[in-house]
């Protein structure tokens, strides 16, 4: 159940992929939390960030059930509109995503509504579940206006491990890319 949030002075935002490394807007903190159900997914068909239409890459996505550990980023109430306009221009390109509000758990114990955003599953993007070997050729292949897909696992695998969050298919996967450099 959720509390009230302690700080009604700032909004949240809940990373579970490059915002953790590349948030892109200015936060007064950042800390290690945890959302609900809902998981990290590389699942959908980068046709802009990471990919095109006709070589799309692979991107994260949170797919429902589970859980996920990221980032919760305060963003002061003041800037919440600039914020939220910035992140619907960066994640909703193609509108794979569904914004809304979840609770997430800070590490610090308390408990927030976080901006997320889901995986629109009915979306023509969605992939679904992907095999490694399917995971592999399309992050291989992809690079969209946010550069190469390759980068982006990494990042993302690397930024992880150093919050000590556990991914074994990320890792698994981010090992077959390293080895094939």
């Amino acid at each position: 159940m959720l509390e009230p949030n302690s700080d009604t002075t700032n909004r949240w935002v809940f990373g579970y992929g490059s915002l953790i490394w590349n948030p892109g807007f200015e936060f007064l903190r950042a800390e290690p939390a945890l959302l609900r159900g809902a998981h990290r997914s590389l699942s959908i068909f980068s046709h802009h960030h990471r990919g095109t239409p006709s070589k799309p890459g692979l991107v994260f996505g949170l797919v429902r059930g589970g859980s996920c550990r990221g980032m919760a980023f305060a963003v002061p109430d003041a800037d919440w509109g600039q914020v939220q306009q910035y992140l619907r221009d960066r994640e909703q390109v193609t509108a794979v995503y569904r914004e809304g509000f979840r609770p997430v758990r800070l590490a610090s114990g308390s408990s927030v509504l976080a901006l997320v955003y889901l995986v629109d599953q009915t979306h023509e993007q969605f992939a679904g579940k992907l095999d490694i070997g399917q995971q592999l050729a399309l992050v291989r292949s992809g690079q969209g206006v946010s550069g190469n897909n390759i980068d982006y696992v990494l990042n993302t695998a690397r930024h992880l491990a150093q919050l000590g969050i556990k991914d074994a298919g990320l890792m698994e996967l981010a090992s077959l890319l390293e080895a094939s450099a």
